[in-house]
């Protein structure tokens, strides 16, 4: 029998499998077919951000050879083989969903048609729109002419061509040619007959115009097969203090398009010698994870499937404004009399905006300490810190670079900041900083006050209408004391010498989180002892952490009764035989991604509860700077409370995490009420009551 307190499940399997509860959502055919169709594309993208990431950490660590076991991963070889079996079953079922999707949307009326599949009015907008719009936007590469590789770039995806001559066998050439889905859409409607809606891909817009691209230079014979790589997204940056962190990113992002390939994707029809040349040619082999697919490629773009073709998608319930926060008031006089907990995506973000708009034009407050790690794109929150300098206030920006796939963006959001005379820091070396939290400092007829929020999510207006996230909107001069306290850690002017350790309230990585953790669960189990009745509730994104795992194993084994709700990894065995209560896991996949982390602790009957920016992970209890914070306000304890019981009693979304990671979806008892919980959650918060 195995001893599991010396063992979880490998991460990246159990990363396979929350993907594969994405792919669920894809198969429901209870989800409307738009929805179906952007989960394929959610899929899709989390696939490729896992080969660009994890499969290219493993990788590396492969390389390594020994040296890898600093990296946790004892066979990471033998991960690999596993992941390429598992990545290959998914894609079956990938093709057979996208297959079901597609004679769904064709009983709809909706076709999505190819080259050979055009009307006679249809071929002449598609001759047309190439010309108008398409031609100056490609230029196909003679690749065996090329002396040197060409470079194809991660998340593009390219037309590998085949073009031949009738009256020639000797002529035969290979091209390539990048589809441009960067400045124009991936999907274009059709001049439709007969009633129906018909589509077509940009790349079968190309495929039907090669004779116009290659009949000048002889050419009468063309085939076209989307191909794709996905490269290692890794930065080598130099953590060191003296290190011009801007000049090594910039080094890094441009070594990111170039760097190693960790998966080849190809439509399995494509010509066998084209492949064989390409695979060569670019340095792909079956080790790189070689991927057969169908005709279509980079089903990210299915995300944004044009929805207007639909007549029957029911509108997605509308975030609304927090009961004690509809304008027209003053938010910070709302929060001297009491805490306010926001909730999204079914509160609004715009109260955030509005409470830092008032500080902007509040002429009494004198500054505001903010960290941002993804932002909008248009970003009204930036917006608002602009406009508080201009009104003389002190503004210091606390902005991660470091934010995977979002440097780029937040290197122009800096160069800006800094035009406009904000304060902008960047952290410590080597350590990213993770942690939601802001602060607004006033100084009012000689008097100090302060107001501050710590969210579990980013300060991003856009992912904040389908992020399941918590905001604690505070005056609690304990909790601002500790966040003012990692302000002063982050900006070096930590003149007491006392950094994130004497944090009092406020559990802070890298120092004192997982300890403080550690702790509850210590408490809970004495607790449990004596009452017979403890219990933990967790939510997280991800629980990794072996030391906390293996310390939720020892309370279920005293008898702790432990429930979890884990979005994505879970790497904790739930079903064993030397529990004494009941350990048990869910993952809810559905409309909004749970976000949100949250900690109840029983506590003899008197909750401690928090939330936190941080995952159970190593990588954010110690390579990140990140906050949890207590929650003192017994109705929002309560409130949380009641939120994470809808969440537990979830009947249609959810699914169990069982040893197996099998995925089955939580069976509804016997004359039990159906529970979709973010349907539950949303008329909850729109019909609870607050006393003024």
């Amino acid at each position: 029998m195995i001893n599991y307190t010396k063992h979880t499940i490998i991460r990246d399997l159990s990363w396979l499998a929350f993907n594969a509860r994405v792919l669920q959502e894809a198969s429901d055919t209870t989800n409307h077919i738009h929805d179906r169709l952007r989960f394929l594309g959610i899929f899709s993208n989390n696939t490729d951000e896992f080969f660009r990431v994890r499969v290219a950490a493993l990788s590396r660590m492969v390389l390594l050879g020994k040296e890898a076991k600093m990296h946790l991963e004892a066979n990471p070889d033998k991960i690999l083989k596993k992941i390429q079996q598992t990545v290959i079953a998914q894609q079956d079922e990938f093709d057979h969903i996208f297959a079901d999707i597609i004679g769904e949307l064709a009983k709809k009326g909706v076709l999505i048609k190819n080259e050979h599949h055009l009307s006679k009015t249809q071929k002449e907008f598609v001759k047309k729109y190439f010309e108008q719009k398409v031609r100056t936007q490609i230029i196909p590469l003679m690749i065996e002419t090329i002396p040197h590789t060409p470079l194809l770039r991660d998340k593009s995806i390219y037309l590998a061509c085949v073009l031949g001559s009738s009256k020639n066998s000797m002529l035969q050439r290979y091209a390539l040619i990048e589809i441009p889905t960067k400045v124009l859409p991936r999907f274009v409607i059709l001049p439709s007959e007969n009633d129906s809606t018909d589509v077509i891909l940009l790349e079968d817009i190309i495929r039907y115009n090669l004779p116009s691209l290659f009949a000048p230079f002889g050419f009468n014979k063309f085939m076209g097969y989307i191909i794709k790589v996905t490269r290692d997204a890794e930065l080598d940056i130099d953590n060191e203090v003296n290190t011009n962190l801007i000049a090594e990113l910039e080094k890094g992002l441009k070594n990111r398009k170039k760097g190693r390939a960790t998966r080849f994707v190809y439509d399995r029809m494509i010509d066998p010698t084209l492949l064989s040349y390409l695979t060569k040619r670019i340095g792909i082999t079956k080790k790189d994870n070689m991927i057969p697919g169908g005709r279509i490629h980079n089903f990210k773009d299915f995300i944004d499937f044009p929805s207007t073709i639909f007549t029957d998608i029911k509108p997605r319930q509308q975030p609304f404004v927090h009961q004690l926060l509809r304008q027209p008031l003053r938010i910070m006089e709302v929060l001297e009399k009491r805490d306010v907990m926001l909730h999204f995506p079914y509160h609004s973000f715009d109260s955030i905006i509005d409470l830092l708009r008032e500080a902007a034009i509040d002429p009494n407050v004198q500054s505001i300490r903010i960290t941002c790690y993804r932002l909008a794109k248009n970003s009204k929150v930036i917006n608002a810190l602009i406009n508080a300098v201009r009104n003389g206030k002190e503004v210091t920006v606390m902005l991660e670079l470091r934010a995977r796939f979002d440097e780029e963006a937040n290197m122009r959001w800096k160069a800006q900041l800094d035009e406009e005379g904000v304060k902008v820091i960047l952290g410590k070396p080597d350590m990213k900083v993770h942690a939601k939290i802001c602060v607004i400092k006033k100084r009012e007829f000689n008097k100090i006050k302060q107001y501050a929020f710590v969210s579990t999510g980013n300060l991003n207006e856009n992912t904040a209408t389908y992020y399941g996230d918590h905001c604690l909107l505070t005056t609690n001069r304990n909790i601002i004391s500790d966040i003012n306290r990692v302000f002063d850690y982050l900006e070096n002017i930590d003149k007491k010498g006392k950094g994130l350790q004497y944090c009092k309230t406020l559990p802070v990585a890298p120092t004192t989180m997982r300890n403080a953790f550690l702790a509850l669960i210590d408490k809970e189990i004495r607790l449990s002892k004596k009452t017979k009745k403890g219990s933990i509730v967790i939510k997280l994104n991800s629980l990794v952490d072996k030391l906390l795992i293996e310390k939720l194993y020892a309370a279920a084994k005293a008898g702790v009764d432990i429930k979890l709700v884990v979005r994505g990894i879970c790497c904790a065995y739930t079903e064993q035989k030397m529990f004494k209560s009941h350990m048990t896991a869910i993952s809810i996949i559905d409309d909004y991604l749970e976000h949100a982390r949250v900690f109840i602790f029983d506590n003899g009957g008197k909750p401690q509860v928090f939330i936190s920016s941080a995952d159970w992970m190593v990588r954010n209890l110690d390579h990140r700077v990140e906050v949890a914070t207590p929650i003192y306000d017994a109705e929002i304890q309560q409130e949380l409370i009641e939120i994470m019981n809808i969440q537990l009693a979830e009947n249609v979304k959810g699914r169990k995490l069982d040893n197996e990671q099998s995925n089955q979806y939580v069976q509804r008892a016997e004359r039990a009420p159906e529970v979709r919980s973010q349907v539950a959650i949303y008329k909850y918060l729109q019909n609870k009551k607050y006393v003024d």
